[in-house]
């Protein structure tokens, strides 16, 4: 079954697909990525994200409005991409509601019925409200992949845990005897960075962190960033740009007055610490590591420092590019729907139980889907890759 997963993340500056060939043979789940992109939003309609998300207000008919432009951006950029039997659409998040630890409602916009009018196949959407209906915090979904693909590391590796640096950072961590699998955001990872280039310069982003890379760590301003209540909230926990903003930001980091170069490096130097302290938590021996915060080399490098001891491995080396691990994690998502199969990990989000996600807008024809399997797999293996040469 082909599957086409569809993700814009908390960068929100475009849409990442993925296009994977799902085959199962027993609790084995083959996967082979047979296409990869990111499709750049139009310049109007990412500022017309930006200009509603937190701390800006907004009203019904602008929701209305992006619903209906993100859907269409969303079938654009999937009509770009190879045929696929299924679409799993994640659609472009605007608010994760989140009082005293507790999620009580997500909001992703992108309305299917556009993709599916467009490509005249299934589309699995809204993921994360049926896992915060049963009580979770409706993230990281990417755990339901996550460890059925550590799964594949041999036990040389140590316990292990996956880490992607998107605009927020999440890690999975791995069980082992006597502890459960654990999956949490643990803070920003280029939220902040990317928001204090936008304010400084108007570019949306440290191309290559060469302007991090020539700063100075201000010790005091991470001292007061890394005070922060969240990052001291014990798992499972969730976060977003509801939280960590341009405005956020420009409280806490204004007083200071630091060049660019030093506040990014500083902003760097937060995030790395924020991961490496729960790195160390969970004794973490192998981190399995994605997202665009890997094309960062000087939030690498303050990880690589900060982690001392840690093997990092990008998650190419597993046949999941960087780039596209999320988008391929939602295909994932899609083909377990369709299947019948639950695609939360309790142990992770919080959740009451496992649970099927999703909503299925029907395409052109009747909605067959396959028969429904028992249990999710016990290991997914992606391409080719000998978990013996990692």
């Amino acid at each position: 079954m082909r599957v086409l997963g569809l993700i814009s993340g908390t960068s929100h500056d475009g849409i990442d697909c993925a296009l994977v060939r799902w085959s199962a043979d027993g609790d084995v789940l083959s996967g082979v990525v047979e296409h990869t992109g990111t499709v750049p939003y139009p310049p109007g309609l990412r500022a017309a994200i930006v200009a509603a998300l937190p701390p800006n207000s907004t009203d019904m008919g602008e929701v209305c409005r992006l619903d209906t432009l993100v859907g269409q951006a969303f079938a654009d950029a999937a009509a770009r991409c190879p045929a696929a039997d299924l679409v799993c659409s994640h659609g472009q998040t605007v608010y994760h509601w989140v009082e005293e630890g507790r999620v009580r409602g997500t909001l992703q916009l992108g309305q299917s019925a556009w993709i599916a009018e467009r490509l005249g196949v299934p589309v699995v959407s809204d993921l994360r409200v049926r896992d915060v209906a049963a009580g979770g915090q409706g993230a990281p979904l990417v755990s339901a992949f996550d460890l059925p693909l550590l799964s594949r590391l041999p036990a040389s590796a140590g316990r292990a845990g996956a880490l992607n640096l998107g605009g927020i950072a999440n890690l999975t961590v791995a069980s082992t005897v006597g502890e459960p699998p654990l999956a949490y955001d643990t803070g920003p990872a280029s939220a902040l960075l990317d928001a204090a280039v936008l304010a400084a310069t108007g570019r949306p982003y440290d191309e290559d962190g060469r302007l991090a890379a020539a700063g100075k760590v201000h010790e005091g301003l991470l001292a007061e960033l890394l005070a922060e209540p969240y990052y001291h909230r014990p798992p499972p926990k969730t976060t977003g740009k509801e939280l960590f903003h341009a405005g956020y930001l420009e409280r806490v980091a204004v007083p200071y007055a630091l060049g660019l170069p030093d506040l990014l490096a500083t902003l760097a130097a937060l995030t790395a610490e924020t991961v490496a302290a729960e790195i160390r938590r969970h004794r973490l021996g192998t981190v399995v590591v994605s997202g665009g915060g890997v094309r960062n080399p000087a939030l690498m490098r303050a990880l690589h420092v900060r982690a001392a001891g840690l093997r990092l491995l990008p998650s190419d080396d597993l046949g999941v590019p960087s780039d596209a691990k999320e988008a391929i994690a939602f295909s994932y998502l899609g083909w377990l729907t369709a299947h019948g199969l639950p695609g939360t990990v309790p142990a992770c989000t919080g959740a009451a139980g496992p649970r099927v996600l999703g909503t299925i807008t029907p395409g052109r024809g009747p909605l067959r889907l396959p028969e429904p399997l028992g249990a999710p797999p016990r290991s997914v293996r992606m391409g080719a890759v000998d978990p013996d040469t990692v």
